[in-house]
């Protein structure tokens, strides 16, 4: 979870799992290769074959490039060794650059500390995504919980790089979520999906995947029970995770949005 916040809130240009190095991605695809499906590997020898103009192109561009899906081309960037598509883009960037440069490392990854961070939930997730954003505010983020699948939509249009996008779905497909996160994902956004799924369809469009309880819950309480508890202690989590990794800013926050409220809990 701590590796989890730094990198999503705090624009660490690592992950993880370090991904491979630009230069070592041909060899990479020609290893890897034969165990792929044929539309996999129509994706990666694209990447390999066309490192520069493959950086240029959305997700959906290059599904549309190799006569594959999105799915598919988010599977091949992970089999290859990157947390997901936006990690292989920047790769191939950096690809593109040594072989223009003639061999030399390429340019650093540029920080990207999230300008705003929009959630998206609806049901008892809304409730979950309101409750992060009222935190999230209080500690002097940008953050905004969209519930209108419509509005949602037209806010992760205006995301790019820098900026934060979270999805919270217990089941993984429920596609008013779904949709704004692939519109955040292919604006450049970092995309994260706090889901009981993790294999679900939500997972193909985030960057990172946060999983919540899979317990069965009874007919008398859906979604209720083990899903909204469990996203509330993940998004607890996540709060507190962001907030000691910018405790400089967010302490003062914190302390001013208690003074504003204090008189109303006076006797």
């Amino acid at each position: 979870m701590t590796q989890d916040v730094k990198e999503i809130f705090a624009g660490s240009a690592g992950r993880a799992s370090a991904p491979p190095a630009p230069a070592a991605l041909a060899a990479k695809v020609r290893t890897l290769a034969p165990s792929m499906t044929r539309s996999m590997q129509r994706v990666a020898e694209a990447v390999a074959g066309d490192p520069a103009g493959c950086a240029a192109l959305t997700v959906t561009g290059l599904a549309e490039l190799t006569g594959t899906s999105e799915a598919t081309v988010v599977r091949t960037a992970r089999l290859l060794g990157y947390p997901g598509y936006r990690d292989l883009r920047l790769a191939l960037a950096g690809l593109a650059a040594q072989q223009q440069s003639g061999g030399g490392a390429p340019p650093p990854a540029a920080a990207a500390v999230a300008r705003r961070i929009d959630v998206y939930g609806v049901g008892a997730s809304g409730l979950v995504a309101q409750d992060l954003t009222q935190k999230l505010l209080r500690i002097g983020l940008i953050a905004q919980a969209h519930s209108d699948p419509h509005l949602a939509v037209t806010n992760a249009v205006q995301l790019r790089s820098g900026d934060v996008a979270i999805a919270i779905t217990h089941s993984g497909s429920t596609g008013d979520v779904i949709e704004p996160l692939r519109v955040a994902f292919e604006r450049g956004a970092t995309t994260v999906a706090i889901t009981g799924r993790p294999d679900g369809a939500v997972a193909q469009y985030a960057d990172h995947v946060l999983t919540t309880s899979t317990a069965r819950e009874s007919e008398l309480r859906p979604a209720a029970m083990s899903s909204r508890t469990s996203q509330l202690l993940v998004v607890d989590c996540l709060f507190v995770g962001v907030a000691q990794k910018t405790y400089e800013t967010a302490a003062p926050a914190l302390a001013a949005s208690y003074e504003a409220l204090a008189h109303r809990h006076r006797r």
